[in-house]
């Protein structure tokens, strides 16, 4: 997993711990309402306790009205790591001072060190600007209002919307050039990185999703529909056209296709490569075939095993149009009725192609 990867993860866990809908973030937006300011360090630890002087002990269960009155004191709040227990209120936090801060407020900078110091999460909720700030090792992250976050949630929606559409086109464009064994690999780059597009669009509503919490129901639903399948699709498409197939081949290539910077990503050539095929300068042009993985998975009722003999036995899309229900009945785990079905499923799913294309 990249450095990327991990960032986002940790986030996304953050997220989830403050977002709408918890007891946290109800007992976070009431200080916040108050206009009290708070910091707030979630996790109990040896290391956390170095950092600590005075105060008392509370040892309670949490609640959102509990967290509001001990944040009227000016002393810092200590929670349990599953913020199940509020542990201490009112104690002062002293961490390293020649720990690097970028923060020129006392409370967020005290935020700051103490994150950095015991890879915590810390919570500095300005009492002037009106601001909850997350803070975890070197992870900074202001929270932003419902609203805003609603409105740029739905921006993204109406932006995948268009790109799942031309990717939807651009699929059926290939799946015609398939059948008609007229596939260049520019063809297959192009598709290519349309998916990523789009895998990146859904990647970034998540994020939305999660912080949004229980405001983000509808969004996951309108994200669901529209390509709630995008990420199968993406690796049968990679089984399709990877130049030597195998499990960990196609993993790998996943996960560079999500580290590529968008000027790589744009760059047939470079996709090209990433597939395995030679970048002459005429290798755009270079006929290639797919496998059969995606139509055949069209195919209603057909198991991934019955589909990878198939694929193992014709090799290709083409051999496999041309083979009789008598050669496909002689494939391991295919009786006559199942080779009629594949036989009648590839000419079905041909001629549905082929009237989309001029749709």
């Amino acid at each position: 997993m990249s450095k990327e990867e991990v960032k986002r993860d940790v986030m996304n866990q953050l997220l989830q711990l403050v977002a709408p809908g918890t007891a946290f973030r109800a007992g976070l937006d009431n200080v916040l309402s108050a206009k009290t300011g708070a910091l707030i360090v979630v996790g109990y630890s040896p290391e956390v306790m170095e950092l600590v002087d005075g105060g008392f002990s509370i040892n309670c269960d949490f609640s959102p009205n509990y967290l509001y009155e001990l944040a009227k004191m000016d002393g810092a709040i200590i929670l349990s790591e599953d913020v199940k227990m509020i542990l201490y209120a009112n104690t002062q936090l002293i961490p390293d001072s020649t720990i690097s801060s970028s923060e020129t407020g006392i409370r967020h900078r005290t935020a700051e060190r103490v994150a950095k110091q015991t890879s915590k999460l810390v919570v500095s909720i300005s009492q002037r600007r009106n601001v909850i700030t997350l803070y975890q090792g070197n992870l900074r992250y202001s929270l932003k209002d419902i609203g805003v976050i609603l409105t740029k949630a739905n921006q993204a929606i109406q932006t995948l919307e268009k790109y799942k559409s031309v990717l939807d086109q651009a699929l059926t464009n290939l799946g015609a050039s398939e059948f008609e064994e007229l596939v260049a690999l520019h063809d297959v780059t192009n598709v290519i990185q349309r998916v990523e597009m789009v895998l990146r669009i859904k990647a970034e509503i998540k994020r939305y999703i999660v912080e949004l919490g229980t405001e983000g129901r509808l969004i996951s639903m309108q994200l669901e529909e529209l390509v709630g399948t995008i990420e199968y699709d993406a690796y049968l498409l990679l089984k399709d056209y990877v130049k030597d197939l195998n499990e960990d081949k196609i993993k790998d290539l996943t996960n560079s296709l999500k580290r590529l910077a968008s000027e790589e990503m744009l760059d047939h050539y470079h996709v090209a490569r990433l597939l395995g095929y030679p970048t002459a300068s005429n290798s755009a042009e270079e006929t290639v075939s797919p496998r059969g993985y995606r139509v055949l998975h069209k195919i209603p009722r057909m198991p991934s095993t019955i589909i990878q003999n198939v694929v193992e036995r014709f090799g290709r899309l083409p051999h496999l149009m041309m083979a009789t229900i008598g050669e496909l009945d002689e494939v391991e785990g295919i009786g006559e009725v199942r080779a009629r079905t594949i036989k009648e499923g590839l000419k079905r799913i041909k001629d549905q192609v082929f009237i989309d294309r001029h749709i």
